[in-house]
């Protein structure tokens, strides 16, 4: 675990200098990420990694010639290699190229940007993400185009009150993702918009060997080898956060849609919706202390969906709901999420930081929505300030939930 820490460190460390961190979170959101700093943000005492760095080159990195150079520039793009960590997926080598470019000169266009993703991992996983965020001249439309591969033979543990205690099931399957917005400006903050949501999953399996991560139980889901969804999404958000990354203040609130039919390729009609709310309090004195707040509630309004595509935990957009639990630990035909973190400074000049969380999920069984359960978590983390311009950190966090369930959840930039 130690090696893995020092290789993601170094990995971000190269993300800052080549400016590349600025375009890793692609979101749906509405403020700028990449130049999300108002006056009272940027704090002239405040420290990060390339300040460090400073002290031991005889040639200081100038902030300002960077910057120039960005800016004059039409699209700038990196390609970086490294080596991950999650409890699905254990370790992982991967190599990730993103580019950030603006489709109009000034600032009153956000900067666009795009992802794309390579990763092998220890579980003989294969991960291949490409995602677009396009902004429009004066951010009059947004267009997202969130695409993904996944070859993901992983652990699930079944639905209801009998996945409390249950031994995992190691499950194959082979997963391709495509959802696709544009969302128009409609008022100060407020966007709205449709999109097109197509998910397939096939050559599911459950595997009854006991070679994938020990000894694994076999539920006897009795899946679909195969399911697909395709269906209309109808979205509005409203969005007063300075900034994407780290804000200190604001809220987010967005609702979300998804209309699945067979009109449409979809193997049966079933509805979903998304409602996620995001608040941050500045907390009083010189620190400027952050008591962040999310809530994150997926349901199923009427029809069946297949298995994998029930909420599930750490399934979210970013795969971040539910730290202290291994990813899809727990599903059900409704989820609702709530989660606190107190982000304080350990160090004055915000180069070394602390959080303290504690979350709490709620999911309905499937299909009666009488099996129901409440599980809690919570952790604490450290943060090292990797680009105070873009407020971007490196989040390391260790949670622990109820039955033993504990581990590691690294991240460059905040879970929410």
């Amino acid at each position: 675990m130690n090696r893995t820490i020092i290789s993601l460190f170094l990995l971000i460390f190269l993300l800052v200098q080549a400016k590349a961190q600025e375009s890793t979170h692609i979101s749906e959101s509405i403020p700028n990420p990449t130049n999300p700093d108002t006056e009272e943000d940027i704090d002239s005492v405040e420290k990060d990694m390339s300040d460090v760095w400073n002290l031991f080159k005889s040639n200081p990195i100038k902030r300002v010639n960077r910057d120039s150079i960005l800016q004059h520039k039409k699209v700038h793009f990196a390609i970086i290699p490294g080596i991950g960590y999650s409890l699905q997926t254990g370790f992982s080598t991967f190599i990730t190229g993103n580019g950030v470019f603006k489709t109009a000169k000034g600032t009153s266009t956000n900067q666009s940007s795009f992802y794309a993703f390579l990763s092998y991992t220890q579980y003989k996983q294969l991960i291949l993400p490409l995602v677009f965020s396009i902004w429009t001249p004066r951010n009059k439309y947004h267009i997202t185009s969130d695409n993904r591969f996944l070859k993901y033979p992983s652990l699930t543990y079944g639905t209801g009150e009998a996945s409390l205690d249950a031994q995992p099931s190691a499950l194959n399957f082979l997963y391709f993702k495509m959802h696709e917005t544009i969302m128009r400006k409609v008022w100060s903050n407020v966007y709205v918009g449709i999109g097109y949501y197509f998910d397939r999953f096939w050559k599911i399996r459950e595997v009854t060997n006991t070679r994938h991560r020990g000894t694994p139980a076999f539920i006897g889901l009795n899946l679909d080898q195969e399911a697909l969804a395709s269906g209309l999404v109808a979205k509005i958000t409203y969005d007063s956060r300075p900034r994407l990354i780290n804000p200190i203040k604001g809220l987010y609130a967005s609702l979300l849609l998804r209309d699945n039919t067979p009109l449409l390729g979809g193997d049966s009609r079933w509805r979903t919706g998304l409602i996620e709310i995001r608040k941050f309090f500045t907390l009083p004195g010189k620190a400027k202390n952050v008591l962040a707040l999310w809530s994150h509630n997926w349901f199923t309004l009427n029809g069946n969906p297949h298995y994998l595509m029930l909420p599930s935990t750490g399934w979210d957009d970013y795969f971040n709901t539910g730290r202290g639990y291994i990813q899809s630990r727990f599903r059900g035909s409704d989820m609702f999420y709530l989660e606190a973190e107190l982000r304080y400074k350990i160090l004055p000049s915000g180069l070394l930081g602390g959080v303290l969380f504690a979350n709490l999920q709620y999911f309905t069984g499937n299909p009666k929505r009488s099996d129901h359960i409440l599980v809690p978590a919570g952790g604490l983390g450290l943060r090292i300030k990797m680009n105070k311009k873009s407020a971007t950190n490196l989040a390391i966090d260790y949670g622990f939930g109820i039955n033993g369930s504990h581990g590691f959840f690294i991240n460059l930039g905040e879970s929410f």
